[in-house]
């Protein structure tokens, strides 16, 4: 019969400390008896030390919970369990009680600056060195140049396309092209550049009210998310060389009290009329970009072209590139398959009525959203827009008397899913005061059917 040898790890089985180490001190190491080094009560005081903070203020248990009670069930002695009283000292290894949820309520945050002064601090930065931006989860599927015109508003467009097209913009160590898209998280270096406008240029309260009270008369479609308005001809959507006037700079004056100015999703060129979106929060600008992207959005345009189309519903597929790709307004030219800066574009259209074998109301619906599409593809097809001064080349060919030479191109209708509802929001534009005229002239009804509603999506 062999018998158990007696168990020297209890408290009864210990020495006493020797001469050697002054009682209280670990004959091992010399540290103070404190109980066991891995006893997660010890470290956070040894790390709240070490940091010099009150131990006390950071305590993850509270002493109001430090009472708790040791594991339930007989021990192995039989006998009932103990309880430890709260000043006890910590000999032995115990489960770490129960947290006390009021003792490490954090306190409520102090309230952060607006966006204006996150802006206005931004700004300042760019115009003293370089800096590295990190993009929020808001900003999730932002082009590159739209997150710096977001990030910085005193800069101009063009002076962020420019930056951009040189190489001085890196995106986690790497070059940034204009269109790329950022995910959150990711790093953007700002090289040093100095503003046009370091300091604020003092607010004119009653300009920004005519501002305000102009952009309010061309809403068609107004939420709390978004707004649908209707850009009139001759209005820049954004600024540019000698651009003083536009649409982003209007919208500043709808700037709410925390600082959120309305933002473009998408634009249309200067002579362009018709629907223009604009959201109204962050979140909702990324969405309704995102529904451009995949082509959620359907769009359809209206124009008045030379000629009559011998193929009355069509499509045209091509790829566009710009004839000088170092300017952001150059003029598209057809290319090939691979050329450099060519993307693909395609375009259905359908003639909804004609004039005298001379004009024709063409209907666009766009799959695609290549710089200057539209007015390329008309042209591609030898039917180029009335008053379009960039790709109209008709060879003695005269304006008919009653149509001014502005370019009859309009954004008539879009249908986009809400950003937060996901229902389709369906608006259209009337005809600009130069179209409807020519459509009185020509005798067309724009109450129409139009059989572009018809054509293939994609």
């Amino acid at each position: 019969m062999t018998t158990r040898p007696p168990n020297r790890g209890g408290p009864k089985g210990r020495k006493p400390p020797t001469g050697k180490f002054p009682a209280g001190r670990s004959a091992a190491s010399g540290r103070a008896g404190t109980g066991p080094r891995t006893s997660a009560r010890d470290a956070a005081e040894r790390a709240a030390r070490n940091r010099g903070d009150d131990a006390g203020a950071r305590d993850p248990w509270g002493i109001a919970s430090s009472t708790a009670a040791a594991p339930a069930g007989p021990s192995k002695s039989g006998k009932a369990p103990v309880r430890r009283a709260a000043a006890a000292p910590r000999d032995t290894e115990t489960t770490p009680p129960r947290s006390n949820p009021a003792a490490r309520r954090p306190e409520a945050p102090a309230p952060g600056p607006t966006r204006r002064e996150q802006r206005a601090a931004a700004s300042a930065t760019l115009a003293s060195g370089v800096q590295t931006l990190t993009v929020e989860p808001d900003e999730a599927g932002m082009r590159i140049d739209r997150f710096l015109t977001a990030r910085f508003p005193l800069l101009p467009f063009t002076r962020v396309q420019s930056i951009v097209r040189k190489g001085e913009l890196r995106v986690d160590g790497k070059r940034a092209k204009p269109n790329d898209r950022l995910e959150p998280g990711m790093s953007v270096r700002v090289p040093p550049l100095r503003l046009d406008q370091p300091s604020e240029r003092p607010r004119n309260p009653l300009r920004e009210q005519d501002d305000a009270e102009f952009i309010r008369s061309l809403i068609l479609y107004e939420d709390a998310d978004m707004m649908i308005l209707n850009k009139p001809f001759g209005l820049a959507v954004q600024g540019g060389s000698g651009t003083v006037r536009h649409v982003d700079g209007l919208l500043a004056a709808l700037t709410g009290p925390d600082g959120q100015k309305p933002r473009l999703v998408h634009r249309l060129d200067k002579d362009t009329a018709g629907c223009l979106i604009v959201a109204k929060t962050r979140l909702a600008a990324a969405t309704l970009a995102k529904s451009f992207r995949s082509r959620a959005a359907r769009k359809i345009y209206w124009a008045l072209t030379a000629g009559v189309p011998r193929v009355r519903q069509g499509r045209v597929s091509t790829y566009l590139a710009k004839e000088e790709p170092t300017d952001a307004d150059a003029r598209m030219r057809v290319a090939k398959h691979g050329d450099e800066g060519a993307s693909h574009a395609l375009t259905y259209y359908a003639m909804v009525d004609q004039a005298a074998q001379k004009l024709s109301w063409l209907s666009f619906k766009p799959v695609t959203g290549r710089t200057h599409q539209l007015r390329a593809h008309a042209a591609h097809i030898g039917h180029p827009i009335v008053g379009d001064p960039k790709y109209f080349s008709v060879e003695n060919w005269e304006l008919p008397g009653g149509i001014q030479n502005r370019l009859h191109l309009l954004a008539r209708r879009i249908v986009i899913p809400h950003p937060r509802t996901g229902k389709p929001v369906d608006v259209s534009a009337p005809l600009p005061p130069h179209m409807a005229q020519s459509w009185n002239l020509l005798g067309f009804d724009a109450a129409r059917y139009d059989p572009i509603v018809e054509a293939p999506e994609a």
